[in-house]
């Protein structure tokens, strides 16, 4: 919104410069955007009657004249605008005047006449871009004067760019109250008397919509000169606040608008038929507006019409049919109050932005229409002439937005502001904000007026008090945040080191959607039955998962498809299984899973290119496991899975309890989700891997051991795995470390066995470990493995 700094000052003028104002209305919330000058810099230019205009000898379309500019002499002036007539009153730039641009007068001969000065349009000065004419003044302007000083010249155009929530402010009246606020000023309201009716007549007014406009207002105003002239003042106020003039009628309710911050519309008395109806508009009503535009309305759309048609969009744009025009000779002249609802968003619709559609989808005073109406219907009738009508009023006084009443706690101010506040500083914002205040127990019960209809919660009134306070005044107080160490269950292995885990072995962390496919996952989990969403984002997003499979394996079939030829993906997040015994009847577990699929690392001149295998996976399971501190408590067990490849599966248990599996994709999905390639996937119990073992601070031994390596024949379908836990309990605690090292089938080895060759380092903590009790310990080994396993020894 744009408005003279001048015409602010007449209603209140603190002791700021224009810069401090700006400033001051700014740290207030209402953002200054920019402060320009009403006119361009000039001097020497003042106020000139011309006594004697006449045809130039030698040119058509120049004229001579000779021009009073409150000297001893009549100067003569050379000037060819057409307007340029004997009586009338101009701005004279005389010799020595210098004009925007530094463009200097001088004295000078046009077609052998001397000119002495210039005649100046409103472009010459940079009032505006109009250039067809010399700018034509009052008869009652002062000859001589210093035309800058007569205009009001010293002047400045502040533009303000105010949040929705101010549309109290989109009028000289809000910003005065505001800027009276701010300064502790009174505030000079201008005296508007009622205008007294000198006709009777009148137009019914029937509110079909009583929700949409609880209260409309009318006026009829008979024998209106449309064709008089706006005066100079209404001009200039309307080009300062970028308005462009149009006719006077129509100037006038643009000047009431800025003003007052109350749109107004006047309709041609002759257009109407019958009453005034203010209804919703039907389904595919034709309207052709002020601009020429034609629109088809829809039912949710207010309109204003008489009893055969629509005449305006309500509250948005008048219709060309009802507008006045230069032969209209009686208007009907509306103020209305139009609900935010009924007018937000329908202009925008259309393609129209209008003033009035502005305000009233933020919202006016439902108290302003009849002030606003005095004030036009004395401004007509002052301009225009003619004679008023009594001013009709419907309303719906039930509709109508009621005043909020608010509790203010002191508490809950000094709390949230983090100052306390004077009591009577407190009660005096509120009270120069127009708020009634009455104290009690806790503070303050707040009345608010009806212009702030942005005020409806106790914040509210603490925002307010904060910016009229002052936010500089306000000091700045580093918040004081305790510390506190977090209680962390040294027993539970942080997810954060299994992440850094994963990432160490080359692998990306991914986040999948917790919804999937469904037709996907019944075919990865088919014996399994899934929660589908009631309203789910898409039919491919309308399950809970299962498992992390299938997101995963999703992800790098999307990245393989995109020329990345090693894939190593990991995810942590829960799965989601029915179970009318969990709580919502669904099991929520955090799981951790795994898809690795191409290339071990790229092309190398030695190593060449492998591919992942199932081992590769597996060496990365183990390095996970390891990291509970319990690695012994796991096992590997060859087991089937609906999703994995039958012989490269393997289910991974801690003790007796399932805690995962892993192995490689079954073929037949892989072109489901587009993978080239075998690829490999691993999915375990996070709450149980995160189980560890706590350390515990031991000796360590200062005593030498001793290796010993055992050769042993076990049938082939004997996992070494199962081998070398039987050993870790023969051990006890003087076996310190257990590998296998080799396997071998072929030439001396039956071939329904095979032969692990186990090493095996012994120690003691507190002694040097003999020779027998080492062979005996070897012998007790051997001897165990032969009645667990029917194992034999091999001598070579």
């Amino acid at each position: 919104m744009k408005f003279s700094e001048q015409w602010l000052r007449e209603w209140v003028n603190p002791e700021l410069s224009s810069i401090e104002l700006a400033e001051q209305l700014s740290m207030a919330g209402l953002e200054v955007d920019g402060i320009e000058p009403v006119a361009g810099e000039f001097t020497g230019v003042v106020v000139g009657e011309v006594k004697e205009c006449g045809q130039h000898p030698n040119a058509d379309k120049l004229q001579v004249t000779k021009v009073d500019v409150g000297g001893e002499e009549l100067i003569d002036i050379v000037c060819g605008a057409a307007n340029c007539r004997k009586g009338i009153k101009v701005a004279v730039a005389t010799v020595g005047a210098v004009l925007p641009g530094d463009f200097k007068i001088k004295q000078s001969k046009l077609r052998g006449e001397p000119s002495h000065g210039m005649l100046c349009s409103a472009s010459e000065l940079e009032l505006s871009d109009d250039h067809d004419g010399i700018i034509e003044l009052p008869a009652d302007a002062t000859v001589g004067e210093d035309f800058r000083v007569w205009m009001g010249l010293n002047d400045s155009t502040l533009d303000i760019d105010l949040t929705p929530n101010r549309a109290d402010c989109l009028g000289i009246r809000g910003l005065a109250r505001e800027v009276g606020v701010l300064n502790k000023l009174d505030v000079q309201v201008p005296s508007i008397a009622e205008v007294p009716a000198s006709i009777t007549d009148s137009v019914a007014i029937n509110l079909v919509a009583p929700d949409a406009c609880p209260r409309y207002l009318g006026r009829v105003i008979r024998n209106v000169n449309v064709s008089a002239k706006s005066p100079l003042w209404l001009q200039e106020r309307l080009r300062r606040s970028g308005i462009r003039c149009i006719d006077p009628v129509v100037d006038i309710t643009n000047y009431v608008l800025l003003e007052q911050g109350h749109p107004m519309h006047a309709f041609d008395l002759a257009a109407l038929k019958g009453s005034i109806q203010v209804r919703m508009a039907n389904n595919g009503e034709q309207i052709t507006l002020l601009d020429g535009q034609e629109v088809s309305l829809q039912n949710d759309v207010l309109v204003i019409a008489d009893e055969e048609k629509a005449l305006a969009m309500a509250g948005i744009f008048g219709g060309e049919g009802s507008g006045v025009t230069e032969s209209s000779k009686d208007i009907f002249l509306e103020s209305a109050f139009f609900a935010p609802d009924a007018i937000m968003g329908r202009a925008r619709r259309y393609g129209l932005h209008t003033d009035a559609s502005h305000r009233y989808e933020r919202g006016v005073d439902p108290e302003l229409q009849k002030v606003a109406m005095e004030r036009a219907s004395a401004l007509i009738l002052e301009i225009c002439g003619g004679e008023a009508g009594p001013i009709v009023e419907a309303v719906s006084a039930e509709h109508l937005p009621k005043p909020a009443h608010i509790q203010l706690r002191a508490n809950r101010l000094a709390r949230l502001l983090g100052i306390d506040v004077a009591t009577t500083e407190v009660e005096g914002i509120l009270q120069r904000l127009g708020f009634t205040v009455s104290k009690d127990a806790e503070g303050w019960q707040v009345s608010v007026p009806t212009y702030r209809f942005d005020i409806s919660i106790e914040e509210d009134l603490i925002e307010e008090i904060a910016r009229v306070y002052g936010y500089n005044n306000i000091p700045v107080e580093a918040p004081v945040a305790p510390l506190r160490m977090h209680r962390s269950a040294e027993a539970q292995l942080p997810v954060r080191q299994l992440q850094h885990a994963m990432l160490a072995q080359g692998y990306q962390e991914a986040i999948t959607y917790s919804f999937v496919d469904p037709k996907q996952q019944a075919q990865l989990y088919p014996d399994l039955a899934a929660l589908t969403l009631p309203h789910p984002i898409s039919i491919e997003m309308s399950s809970m998962r299962l498992g992390l499979w299938p997101g995963l394996l999703s992800a790098a079939g999307y990245n393989q498809k995109r020329q990345q030829q090693s894939v190593r993906l990991f995810e942590t997040g829960l799965r989601f299984t029915p179970d009318e015994q969990a709580e919502n009847g669904i099991r929520q577990e955090p799981m951790l899973a795994g898809v690795m699929l191409g290339t071990v690392q790229g092309e190398h001149w030695q190593d060449g290119v492998r591919a992942v295998d199932f081992y590769d996976m597996k060496g990365h399971v183990e390095m996970l496991l390891r990291a509970t501190g319990r690695f012994s408590e796991f096992r590997f067990v060859a087991s089937e899975h609906s999703a994995l490849h039958p012989g490269q599966s393997a289910a991974i248990y801690r003790g007796e309890q399932l805690i995962g599996f892993c192995g490689a994709l079954h073929p037949q999905f892989e072109k489901m989700f587009g993978i080239k390639g075998r690829a490999f996937v691993f999915e375990l119990d996070l709450a149980r891997l995160r189980e560890r073992e706590v350390p515990v601070a031991g000796i360590i031994s200062r005593y030498p051991s001793i290796r010993r390596d055992i050769a042993v024949l076990v049938d082939r379908n004997v996992a070494a795995g199962e081998v070398l836990e039987v050993i870790r309990k023969v051990g006890a605690n003087q076996l310190v470390d257990l590998n296998l090292f080799d396997v071998y089938t072929g030439d001396n080895v039956p071939a329904t066995q095979r032969s692990l060759a186990i090493a095996l380092t012994l120690q003691a903590a507190d002694r040097t470990l003999e020779d027998q009790e080492v062979t005996n310990l070897i012998a007790t080994v051997v001897e165990t493995l032969q009645n667990e396993f029917n194992a034999v020894l091999r001598d070579s």
